[in-house]
């Protein structure tokens, strides 16, 4: 057996095409992204709401299938664990993680269920619906958000291209221009990753004043003695 190293040259005809793909895939990153950062008022916006309503003891629920579960797993993992920085974990639940539950559902009412009957379950008024679908038009996601709607929870959409029946549903929508599901969903996790910075600020933000009180506390009691 030959042990000759693997020439670059030897490679060149057969990852042509994965270069041809990288190269299409970048030009959409590069499109989606440019957009997520002219939509950076609207991150922020949904990074700080959310941040209150968590410290006030509403919670978080995201549903999304296949690709988009993963990228929802991954947000609440960041919300109930950490980002980049310790602070306190947060209510936030992936709504397709709950195996049991959810092949349950689907058995006894069906796979439109899946979700809007959790959300049935956990959510409350005040609570956040995050619906994430690179078409926009999952049916089982559809139905969650309007279960939503029906029990006075807000809802968010990460979404593919618009318009899609998503986007028109919910309360507030972040679309990314491109027709390449990969590239939205690698979109979407920049979008959770900025929402997470956004919110960490935010809760950094308003705790600081009362740790700042805790510290003074001490001095003032020991000036009333004197």
């Amino acid at each position: 057996m030959s042990s000759e190293p693997v020439r670059p040259s030897d490679l060149q005809p057969e990852t042509s095409s994965g270069r041809s793909w990288l190269r299409q895939h970048r030009a959409d990153l590069t499109i989606g992204l440019d957009h997520v950062t002219a939509s950076l008022g609207r991150i922020e916006a949904w990074g700080q709401d959310l941040a209150d309503r968590l410290l006030a003891g509403q919670r978080l629920l995201v549903a999304g299938n296949g690709g988009s579960a993963a990228e929802a797993q991954h947000l609440t993992a960041e919300l109930v664990g950490r980002f980049e920085g310790e602070r306190v974990p947060l209510a936030a639940i992936a709504l397709h993680a709950e195996t049991s539950s959810l092949s349950a559902i689907v058995n006894d009412y069906g796979q439109d269920e899946m979700f809007a009957r959790q959300v049935a379950a956990h959510g409350r008024p005040g609570d956040v619906l995050l619906c994430l679908s690179t078409s926009g038009s999952s049916a089982n996601v559809l139905v969650a958000a309007r279960r939503a709607h029906e029990l006075g929870l807000t809802t968010w959409a990460l979404t593919g291209q618009a318009p899609n029946p998503l986007a028109a549903l919910c309360d507030d929508a972040l679309t990314v221009p491109s027709a390449s599901t990969s590239a939205v969903q690698e979109v979407h996790l920049v979008v959770a990753h900025t929402l997470c910075a956004v919110l960490d600020a935010r809760i950094a933000d308003r705790t600081r004043p009362r740790r700042a009180g805790a510290q003074k506390a001490p001095a003032q009691k020991a000036g009333a003695r004197t």
